[in-house]
Protein backbone atom coordinates (compact mmCIF):
# COMPACT_ATOMS: atom_id res chain seq x y z
CA UNK A 1 0.00 0.00 0.00
CA UNK A 2 1.36 3.43 -0.95
CA UNK A 3 1.37 6.21 1.59
CA UNK A 4 1.60 9.90 0.92
CA UNK A 5 4.43 12.02 2.36
CA UNK A 6 1.83 13.80 4.50
CA UNK A 7 0.59 10.58 6.09
CA UNK A 8 4.17 9.38 6.64
CA UNK A 9 4.99 12.65 8.42
CA UNK A 10 1.85 12.38 10.54
CA UNK A 11 2.65 8.78 11.51
CA UNK A 12 6.22 9.72 12.39
CA UNK A 13 4.99 12.59 14.56
CA UNK A 14 2.51 10.35 16.39
CA UNK A 15 5.09 7.66 17.13
CA UNK A 16 7.70 10.13 18.37
CA UNK A 17 5.48 12.46 20.35
CA UNK A 18 6.68 13.53 23.78
CA UNK A 19 4.40 15.08 26.40
CA UNK A 20 5.69 17.14 29.33
CA UNK A 21 3.33 17.52 32.30
CA UNK A 22 4.33 20.25 34.75
CA UNK A 23 2.94 20.50 38.28
CA UNK A 24 3.99 23.70 40.09
CA UNK A 25 4.00 23.14 43.85
CA UNK A 26 4.57 25.04 47.06
CA UNK A 27 3.64 23.36 50.35
CA UNK A 28 1.20 20.90 48.78
CA UNK A 29 1.97 17.83 50.90
CA UNK A 30 -1.73 17.14 51.53
CA UNK A 31 -2.68 16.92 47.85
CA UNK A 32 0.40 16.34 45.69
CA UNK A 33 0.45 12.54 46.03
CA UNK A 34 -3.11 12.09 44.79
CA UNK A 35 -2.39 14.34 41.79
CA UNK A 36 0.79 12.45 40.93
CA UNK A 37 -0.92 9.07 41.37
CA UNK A 38 -3.74 10.06 39.05
CA UNK A 39 -1.41 11.40 36.35
CA UNK A 40 1.09 8.53 36.58
CA UNK A 41 -1.64 5.88 36.52
CA UNK A 42 -2.70 7.12 33.10
CA UNK A 43 -0.89 5.38 30.20
CA UNK A 44 0.32 7.87 27.60
CA UNK A 45 -1.35 7.99 24.18
CA UNK A 46 -0.11 5.28 21.78
CA UNK A 47 3.36 6.05 20.49
CA UNK A 48 3.87 8.84 23.03
CA UNK A 49 6.23 9.37 25.94
CA UNK A 50 4.99 11.07 29.11
CA UNK A 51 7.29 13.05 31.38
CA UNK A 52 5.91 14.39 34.66
CA UNK A 53 7.86 17.05 36.54
CA UNK A 54 7.03 18.70 39.85
CA UNK A 55 8.49 22.22 39.98
CA UNK A 56 8.73 23.00 43.67
CA UNK A 57 9.07 26.57 44.92
CA UNK A 58 10.82 25.73 48.19
CA UNK A 59 8.23 23.78 50.18
CA UNK A 60 8.80 23.44 53.91
CA UNK A 61 5.94 21.06 54.73
CA UNK A 62 7.42 17.79 53.46
CA UNK A 63 6.32 18.10 49.83
CA UNK A 64 9.90 17.67 48.54
CA UNK A 65 10.56 14.52 50.60
CA UNK A 66 7.23 13.05 49.52
CA UNK A 67 7.88 13.64 45.82
CA UNK A 68 11.39 12.16 46.11
CA UNK A 69 9.90 9.00 47.65
CA UNK A 70 7.32 8.79 44.87
CA UNK A 71 10.09 9.10 42.26
CA UNK A 72 11.57 5.77 43.36
CA UNK A 73 8.91 3.70 41.60
CA UNK A 74 7.71 6.22 39.03
CA UNK A 75 10.39 6.53 36.34
CA UNK A 76 8.48 9.23 34.48
CA UNK A 77 8.49 11.53 37.53
CA UNK A 78 11.13 14.24 38.12
CA UNK A 79 11.60 17.09 40.57
CA UNK A 80 13.12 20.52 39.93
CA UNK A 81 13.60 23.56 42.13
CA UNK A 82 11.74 26.74 41.17
CA UNK A 83 13.72 29.57 42.79
CA UNK A 84 11.15 32.20 41.79
CA UNK A 85 8.47 30.20 43.66
CA UNK A 86 5.47 31.26 41.57
CA UNK A 87 3.56 29.07 39.09
CA UNK A 88 4.33 31.02 35.93
CA UNK A 89 8.07 30.74 36.54
CA UNK A 90 7.70 27.03 37.35
CA UNK A 91 6.16 26.20 33.98
CA UNK A 92 8.73 28.32 32.12
CA UNK A 93 11.56 26.62 33.97
CA UNK A 94 10.31 23.12 33.21
CA UNK A 95 9.76 23.97 29.54
CA UNK A 96 13.23 25.47 29.16
CA UNK A 97 15.16 22.77 31.01
CA UNK A 98 13.16 19.61 30.33
CA UNK A 99 11.25 20.49 27.18
CA UNK A 100 13.81 19.37 24.60
CA UNK A 101 12.03 17.33 21.93
CA UNK A 102 8.64 17.87 23.58
CA UNK A 103 5.63 18.50 21.34
CA UNK A 104 2.91 18.98 23.98
CA UNK A 105 3.09 20.87 27.28
CA UNK A 106 0.46 20.21 29.95
CA UNK A 107 0.05 22.38 33.04
CA UNK A 108 -1.55 20.85 36.13
CA UNK A 109 -2.28 22.30 39.57
CA UNK A 110 -1.17 20.48 42.71
CA UNK A 111 -4.53 20.95 44.44
CA UNK A 112 -6.99 20.20 41.62
CA UNK A 113 -9.07 17.06 41.11
CA UNK A 114 -8.38 15.45 37.73
CA UNK A 115 -10.62 13.01 35.88
CA UNK A 116 -9.31 9.67 34.63
CA UNK A 117 -7.59 9.94 31.28
CA UNK A 118 -7.11 13.68 31.65
CA UNK A 119 -3.88 14.06 29.65
CA UNK A 120 -5.03 11.64 26.93
CA UNK A 121 -8.25 13.61 26.52
CA UNK A 122 -6.33 16.86 26.14
CA UNK A 123 -4.09 15.34 23.46
CA UNK A 124 -7.10 13.97 21.59
CA UNK A 125 -8.73 17.41 21.63
CA UNK A 126 -5.57 19.04 20.30
CA UNK A 127 -5.48 16.49 17.48
CA UNK A 128 -9.21 16.71 16.71
CA UNK A 129 -9.53 20.49 16.68
CA UNK A 130 -6.12 21.53 15.40
CA UNK A 131 -6.01 24.08 18.23
CA UNK A 132 -2.77 25.50 19.56
CA UNK A 133 -3.97 25.27 23.16
CA UNK A 134 -6.75 23.53 25.06
CA UNK A 135 -8.42 25.00 28.14
CA UNK A 136 -10.96 23.35 30.42
CA UNK A 137 -13.79 24.30 32.80
CA UNK A 138 -13.33 24.14 36.55
CA UNK A 139 -16.10 22.83 38.79
CA UNK A 140 -15.56 24.22 42.28
CA UNK A 141 -16.11 21.85 45.19
CA UNK A 142 -15.87 22.35 48.94
CA UNK A 143 -15.56 20.43 52.19
CA UNK A 144 -16.61 22.89 54.89
CA UNK A 145 -19.85 24.85 54.89
CA UNK A 146 -18.17 28.13 53.95
CA UNK A 147 -15.98 26.47 51.33
CA UNK A 148 -19.03 24.92 49.69
CA UNK A 149 -20.72 28.32 49.60
CA UNK A 150 -17.65 29.87 48.00
CA UNK A 151 -17.56 27.01 45.49
CA UNK A 152 -21.22 27.43 44.59
CA UNK A 153 -20.74 31.18 44.21
CA UNK A 154 -17.65 30.80 42.02
CA UNK A 155 -19.62 28.86 39.41
CA UNK A 156 -22.40 31.45 39.03
CA UNK A 157 -22.57 34.65 36.96
CA UNK A 158 -22.65 36.70 40.17
CA UNK A 159 -19.37 35.13 41.27
CA UNK A 160 -17.46 34.71 38.01
CA UNK A 161 -19.37 37.02 35.70
CA UNK A 162 -20.23 34.09 33.46
CA UNK A 163 -16.64 33.23 32.48
CA UNK A 164 -16.71 30.25 30.13
CA UNK A 165 -14.11 28.26 32.08
CA UNK A 166 -15.98 28.64 35.39
CA UNK A 167 -18.48 25.82 35.16
CA UNK A 168 -19.06 26.45 31.46
CA UNK A 169 -20.89 23.78 29.49
CA UNK A 170 -20.27 24.66 25.84
CA UNK A 171 -17.16 23.73 23.88
CA UNK A 172 -15.65 26.01 21.28
CA UNK A 173 -12.85 28.39 20.41
CA UNK A 174 -12.52 31.21 22.95
CA UNK A 175 -10.03 33.91 23.89
CA UNK A 176 -9.20 32.70 27.41
CA UNK A 177 -9.72 29.79 29.77
CA UNK A 178 -8.15 27.70 32.51
CA UNK A 179 -4.85 26.49 31.06
CA UNK A 180 -4.46 22.79 30.41
CA UNK A 181 -2.41 21.94 27.28
CA UNK A 182 -0.28 23.74 24.70
CA UNK A 183 1.52 22.80 21.56
CA UNK A 184 5.04 23.49 22.68
CA UNK A 185 5.91 25.48 19.56
CA UNK A 186 2.98 27.83 20.24
CA UNK A 187 3.97 28.26 23.89
CA UNK A 188 7.55 29.06 22.89
CA UNK A 189 6.54 31.34 20.03
CA UNK A 190 4.53 33.45 22.50
CA UNK A 191 7.51 33.50 24.87
CA UNK A 192 5.93 31.49 27.68
CA UNK A 193 4.49 33.09 30.79
CA UNK A 194 5.52 36.49 32.08
CA UNK A 195 6.95 35.46 35.43
CA UNK A 196 6.48 38.92 36.91
CA UNK A 197 2.80 37.91 37.20
CA UNK A 198 1.71 36.06 40.32
CA UNK A 199 -1.92 36.05 39.13
CA UNK A 200 -3.64 36.44 35.75
CA UNK A 201 -0.52 35.18 33.97
CA UNK A 202 -2.75 32.79 32.02
CA UNK A 203 -4.98 35.54 30.61
CA UNK A 204 -1.94 37.65 29.75
CA UNK A 205 -0.35 34.77 27.85
CA UNK A 206 -3.64 34.10 26.05
CA UNK A 207 -3.64 37.71 24.84
CA UNK A 208 -0.19 37.21 23.33
CA UNK A 209 -1.15 33.86 21.83
CA UNK A 210 -4.23 35.36 20.23
CA UNK A 211 -2.27 38.31 18.84
CA UNK A 212 0.14 35.84 17.21
CA UNK A 213 -2.67 33.85 15.60
CA UNK A 214 -2.80 30.88 17.99
CA UNK A 215 -6.23 29.34 18.58
CA UNK A 216 -7.51 28.34 22.03
CA UNK A 217 -10.19 25.67 22.37
CA UNK A 218 -12.39 25.15 25.44
CA UNK A 219 -13.35 21.49 25.82
CA UNK A 220 -16.35 21.45 28.14
CA UNK A 221 -16.25 17.64 28.33
CA UNK A 222 -12.87 17.64 30.10
CA UNK A 223 -13.69 18.96 33.56
CA UNK A 224 -11.56 19.25 36.66
CA UNK A 225 -12.50 19.86 40.26
CA UNK A 226 -11.13 22.85 42.13
CA UNK A 227 -11.14 23.50 45.88
CA UNK A 228 -11.54 27.24 46.56
CA UNK A 229 -10.31 29.10 49.62
CA UNK A 230 -11.92 28.01 52.87
CA UNK A 231 -11.99 31.38 54.70
CA UNK A 232 -13.15 34.90 53.90
CA UNK A 233 -9.62 36.15 54.56
CA UNK A 234 -8.14 33.71 52.08
CA UNK A 235 -10.86 34.55 49.57
CA UNK A 236 -10.14 38.28 49.94
CA UNK A 237 -6.40 37.81 49.34
CA UNK A 238 -7.04 35.59 46.34
CA UNK A 239 -9.45 37.94 44.59
CA UNK A 240 -7.39 41.01 45.48
CA UNK A 241 -4.52 39.35 43.61
CA UNK A 242 -6.83 38.45 40.71
CA UNK A 243 -7.89 42.08 40.38
CA UNK A 244 -4.29 43.28 40.63
CA UNK A 245 -3.19 40.95 37.85
CA UNK A 246 -6.15 41.79 35.62
CA UNK A 247 -5.37 45.52 35.86
CA UNK A 248 -1.87 44.82 34.57
CA UNK A 249 -3.21 42.70 31.73
CA UNK A 250 -5.75 45.25 30.48
CA UNK A 251 -3.10 47.97 30.45
CA UNK A 252 -0.63 45.75 28.64
CA UNK A 253 -3.22 44.49 26.15
CA UNK A 254 -5.65 47.25 25.26
CA UNK A 255 -9.13 46.02 24.50
CA UNK A 256 -8.77 42.81 26.54
CA UNK A 257 -11.11 43.88 29.35
CA UNK A 258 -14.60 42.38 29.22
CA UNK A 259 -17.82 44.05 30.30
CA UNK A 260 -18.23 41.66 33.23
CA UNK A 261 -14.79 42.69 34.49
CA UNK A 262 -15.30 46.42 34.00
CA UNK A 263 -18.55 46.20 35.96
CA UNK A 264 -16.76 45.22 39.18
CA UNK A 265 -14.54 48.32 39.72
CA UNK A 266 -17.33 50.53 38.34
CA UNK A 267 -19.67 49.15 40.98
CA UNK A 268 -17.19 49.86 43.76
CA UNK A 269 -16.77 53.46 42.60
CA UNK A 270 -20.56 53.95 42.56
CA UNK A 271 -20.86 52.31 45.96
CA UNK A 272 -18.25 54.57 47.56
CA UNK A 273 -19.68 57.69 45.92
CA UNK A 274 -23.17 56.79 47.10
CA UNK A 275 -22.02 56.42 50.70
CA UNK A 276 -20.08 59.69 50.54
CA UNK A 277 -22.99 61.79 49.25
CA UNK A 278 -25.68 59.99 51.26
CA UNK A 279 -25.58 62.54 54.15
CA UNK A 280 -26.75 65.29 51.77
CA UNK A 281 -28.54 63.19 49.16
CA UNK A 282 -30.40 60.39 50.90
CA UNK A 283 -31.59 58.79 47.67
CA UNK A 284 -27.96 57.86 46.96
CA UNK A 285 -28.42 55.07 49.48
CA UNK A 286 -30.63 53.29 46.97
CA UNK A 287 -27.57 51.86 45.21
CA UNK A 288 -25.92 50.21 48.26
CA UNK A 289 -29.35 49.07 49.51
CA UNK A 290 -30.09 47.54 46.12
CA UNK A 291 -26.72 45.76 46.18
CA UNK A 292 -27.37 44.38 49.67
CA UNK A 293 -30.78 43.20 48.52
CA UNK A 294 -29.19 41.40 45.56
CA UNK A 295 -26.70 39.65 47.84
CA UNK A 296 -29.42 38.69 50.31
CA UNK A 297 -31.65 37.36 47.54
CA UNK A 298 -28.72 35.44 46.11
CA UNK A 299 -28.04 33.83 49.49
CA UNK A 300 -31.66 32.72 49.87
CA UNK A 301 -31.83 31.44 46.30
CA UNK A 302 -28.63 29.42 46.69
CA UNK A 303 -29.75 27.97 50.03
CA UNK A 304 -32.96 26.78 48.37
CA UNK A 305 -31.21 25.60 45.22
CA UNK A 306 -28.60 23.59 47.12
CA UNK A 307 -30.96 22.49 49.86
CA UNK A 308 -28.49 23.66 52.48
CA UNK A 309 -28.22 26.54 54.95
CA UNK A 310 -24.59 26.83 53.80
CA UNK A 311 -26.03 28.68 50.84
CA UNK A 312 -26.66 31.66 53.12
CA UNK A 313 -22.92 32.34 52.97
CA UNK A 314 -23.09 32.76 49.18
CA UNK A 315 -24.11 36.43 49.30
CA UNK A 316 -21.29 37.44 51.65
CA UNK A 317 -18.86 35.40 49.55
CA UNK A 318 -19.94 37.23 46.39
CA UNK A 319 -19.54 40.56 48.18
CA UNK A 320 -16.00 39.70 49.24
CA UNK A 321 -15.14 38.62 45.68
CA UNK A 322 -16.47 41.86 44.18
CA UNK A 323 -14.91 44.32 46.62
CA UNK A 324 -11.53 42.61 46.94
CA UNK A 325 -11.20 42.21 43.15
CA UNK A 326 -11.99 45.89 42.62
CA UNK A 327 -9.60 46.96 45.38
CA UNK A 328 -6.82 44.89 43.85
CA UNK A 329 -7.59 46.37 40.44
CA UNK A 330 -7.35 49.96 41.67
CA UNK A 331 -4.29 49.25 43.80
CA UNK A 332 -2.53 47.89 40.72
CA UNK A 333 -3.36 51.08 38.81
CA UNK A 334 -1.78 53.11 41.61
CA UNK A 335 1.20 50.96 42.55
CA UNK A 336 2.32 49.14 39.41
CA UNK A 337 3.60 50.67 36.21
CA UNK A 338 2.70 48.93 32.97
CA UNK A 339 3.15 49.64 29.30
CA UNK A 340 1.41 48.16 26.25
CA UNK A 341 2.83 44.96 24.82
CA UNK A 342 4.44 45.18 21.40
CA UNK A 343 4.10 42.16 19.11
CA UNK A 344 7.34 40.19 19.11
CA UNK A 345 8.46 41.56 22.46
CA UNK A 346 9.37 38.71 24.83
CA UNK A 347 7.75 38.67 28.28
CA UNK A 348 9.89 39.34 31.30
CA UNK A 349 11.63 36.34 32.89
CA UNK A 350 10.13 34.08 30.23
CA UNK A 351 13.07 31.65 30.25
CA UNK A 352 14.25 31.07 33.79
CA UNK A 353 17.36 28.92 34.06
CA UNK A 354 18.36 26.24 36.54
CA UNK A 355 21.13 27.41 38.86
CA UNK A 356 22.21 23.93 39.96
CA UNK A 357 21.92 21.11 37.42
CA UNK A 358 22.04 18.49 40.20
CA UNK A 359 18.51 19.55 41.13
CA UNK A 360 17.22 18.40 37.76
CA UNK A 361 19.22 15.22 37.36
CA UNK A 362 19.11 13.94 40.92
CA UNK A 363 15.96 15.49 42.29
CA UNK A 364 17.69 16.87 45.38
CA UNK A 365 17.67 20.55 46.35
CA UNK A 366 20.87 22.55 46.01
CA UNK A 367 22.93 22.88 49.18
Amino acid sequence: MNTSPESQTQTQTQTQRSILVVVPALNEVSTIESVIDRLCAEPPPPGSELRLVVADGGSSDGTIDLVQRLMQDRPQLSLIHNPERIQSAAVNLAASTMGHGVQILVRCDAHALYPAGYVNSLVQTLDRTGADAVVVPMDSVGDTCLQRAIAWTSDTPLGSGGAAHRGGGQSGFIDHGHHAAFRMHSFRRAGGYDATYTHNEDAELDCRQGALGSRIFLDADIRLGYRPRATFRGLWKQYFSYGHGRARTVRRHRGSMRLRQAAVPTHLVLLVLALLVAPVLHTALLWPLFYLAVLAGFSLAMALRQGSLCGLFCGPAAGVMHVSWACGFFWSLISTRERPWVAGEPPRHATAQVTDQRWVTLGSPPQ
